[in-house]
């Protein structure tokens, strides 16, 4: 079927083709663009501010899956929406990694093959998270992450996300095991 080429089906305004994105790139420059505004953005001005010339309407389905994504949080300013980003790059790639680890049914065979492949640096970087998460597990300090966890710095920790239903596998006997503090 002959279609012509546009803002519509992933062209640009002007009738040319975009390149081929790799997945969550177009994302990825969304929360760039917010994380320089001056507080909370509108689709409109991240539109404005991002490098080529994407839709208005992409950029609000972009919004509006970061935002299913808890990526970016929104409130109503008059009949649109002003966003803002929920956490840093680090936090969102912590993000995505737990819910590719959440979407598989042999976590531990993940995990396994995930800490495998690790060069000895990060595998050394990883040990040390899981050391301190598991010293700040225990309370001693009373301190408590923005998140809610136990994670005094205002961390996510080695999991990424706090996860107030107990559904991270601190809790499910086929999950991680939790550190023991």
């Amino acid at each position: 079927m002959n279609r012509p080429t546009g803002a519509d089906d992933g062209g640009t305004r002007d009738g040319s083709r975009l390149p081929r994105r790799r997945q969550g790139q177009l994302e990825s420059q969304v929360l760039t663009v917010l994380r320089s505004a001056d507080g909370a953005a509108t689709a409109g001005w991240v539109q404005e501010h991002l490098d080529g010339d994407l839709a208005y309407t992409t950029v609000i389905t972009i919004l509006s899956r970061l935002y299913e994504k808890k990526a970016v949080t929104r409130a109503r300013q008059g009949r649109s929406y002003a966003w803002t980003p929920a956490s840093d790059e680090a936090g969102l790639a912590a993000l995505r990694m737990r819910r590719v680890l959440d979407g598989e049914r042999d976590r531990e065979a993940v995990l396994a093959r995930f800490v495998s492949a690790l060069s000895a640096g990060d595998e050394a970087r990883l040990r040390a998270l899981l050391s301190r998460a598991a010293d700040d597990s225990d309370g001693a300090d009373g301190s408590h992450g923005a998140d809610g966890s136990d994670n005094g710095d205002g961390s996510q920790g080695p999991g990424g996300s706090h996860d107030p239903d107990g559904r991270d596998g601190s809790h499910d006997p086929d999950g991680p095991v939790a550190p023991e503090g």
